[in-house]
Parts: structure tokens; sequence; C-alpha cells
């Protein structure tokens, strides 16, 4: 059975739509985030100056370092809090 350059064109086209339908999804996934650490780790912006320890917010800043550091002097940032 002979076959001519039309249908030959028209399966390969078919494959390649398949193919790149396939890798749009795959790109889809990868775009979407595996784990919410990296969006966790951009919202903490407040670092403790004793124990480095990162939190989202000033309130919740100085309550860490009223329970976990006593001793130490509030740090200037959030004595108005």
């Amino acid at each position: 059975m002979i076959y001519s350059n039309k249908h030959k064109k028209m399966a390969r086209g078919q494959q390649k739509i398949q193919s790149q339908q396939k890798a749009a999804e795959r790109a889809a996934k990868l775009k979407k985030p595996t784990s919410q650490l990296k969006s966790a780790g951009a919202a903490l912006i407040y670092c403790c100056t004793v124990c480095k320890a990162t939190m989202p917010d000033p309130k919740t800043y100085k309550q860490h370092f009223e329970n976990k550091h006593p001793k130490s002097p509030l740090p200037e940032e959030i004595k108005g809090i």
C-alpha cells in the first residue's frame, strides 16, 4: 500500500499537536508552586536579633521576643508596638 506525502504530513501534524499539548501541560505543572515554603518564606520579614528566627509581623515578633528572650532589651523596631 502506497501512502502519499499528504497522509504522512497529516499524521506527523497530529503528533506534533499532541506533543505541544503535552509540553504545555508539563509547563503548567512546573509553574505551579509544589510547596508553600517559598510563599511562606517571602512573608517572613522580621528577623530576631538574638536567635535569627523569622516572623511575619511585628506583633508576633514582640511576643516572641518577650517570651524567648525576656532578659534582652527590646529592639528599636518593636518598642512602639
